[in-house]
């Protein structure tokens, strides 16, 4: 298992919309974060996607990852033939055993049956590129949801990515989410959160966390997945909730990511 961080680590200095910062961390900016933390490990997701870089601008990445010897995994959303061929392309350039997928885009949201008709006729060129297909718990489809449309494809090149907040959208815990998505994890995402009643005291909001310092059981979640033979890399990300200012929301979300290292750092020393 390695320690990675996600560009969604970094979703405010990215920029949200909306909120965009005069000076939005770029896809190099990211890696050299990620030196500075000492991590050695970056998965580019949607919100800093690599395929709109240009030609010019993937070969700045590419050197620099070698310059600072940090590897690359890389994700994407929407499962349009189009846009996983591009990205197992991608993939391949930078080595990335992995392409993690979200499953739905704003103008798709396919349904369990049509995910495994598209996923389908891919599976060959996945196995032939040794790159697995991590799809990912988002918040529309249960967990035995997701276990029936990794069995269906039938191949060791597709897994899980699991991310343990984002089942909460399905009225599922960590818990669940480990101990039925686990067996098929191919990727962690390692995002740590709070339950606090509002000051009306009517309903719960979920928040994020510094990881360490929330609800999330880290220890348990490593351990339950290393009992289930699944050595795969974990990946931060975070959901800071925003600051009074963008400044004050983008230091905050660096705060924690230095935290959440220094963390996670007990816990998977590589």
């Amino acid at each position: 298992m390695r320690l990675g961080l996600s560009s969604w680590a970094f979703a405010w200095a990215v920029g949200v919309p909306g909120s965009e910062p005069e000076h939005p961390l770029t896809a190099v900016g990211l890696l050299r974060r990620a030196d500075t933390l000492g991590v050695r490990l970056v998965q580019f997701a949607d919100n800093l996607p690599l395929h709109r870089l240009s030609s010019t601008e993937l070969d700045e990445v590419e050197v620099e990852a070698r310059r600072l010897e940090i590897a690359i995994e890389v994700g994407t959303r929407g499962i349009s033939r189009e846009n996983l061929e591009t990205y197992l392309e991608l993939a391949r350039r930078f080595s990335s055993p992995i392409l993690r997928v979200v499953l739905d885009t704003s103008a798709q949201q396919p349904a369990p049956e049509e995910v495994v008709s598209l996923l389908r006729p891919l599976v060959n060129a996945f196995e032939r590129a040794a790159v697995t297909l991590a799809i990912e718990n988002h918040d529309r489809f249960p967990c035995r949801t997701l276990v029936d449309i990794i069995r269906r494809l039938e191949s060791r090149n597709v897994g899980i990515c699991l991310d343990t907040v984002n089942s909460f959208g399905c009225l599922e815990s960590p818990d669940v989410v480990v101990s039925e998505l686990g067996p098929y994890t191919v990727n962690l995402h390692v995002k740590d959160f709070k339950i606090r009643r509002p000051s009306h005291s009517m309903g719960f909001l979920i928040e994020g966390a510094p990881a360490g310092q929330g609800r999330l059981d880290v220890p348990w979640v490593l351990r339950t997945l290393k009992e289930m033979g699944r050595d795969v890399n974990a990946i931060l990300e975070q959901w800071p909730s925003p600051e009074a200012s963008l400044d004050q929301t983008i230091a905050k979300e660096s705060r924690w990511a230095e935290e959440s290292v220094r963390y996670l750092r007990t816990l998977i020393t590589e």
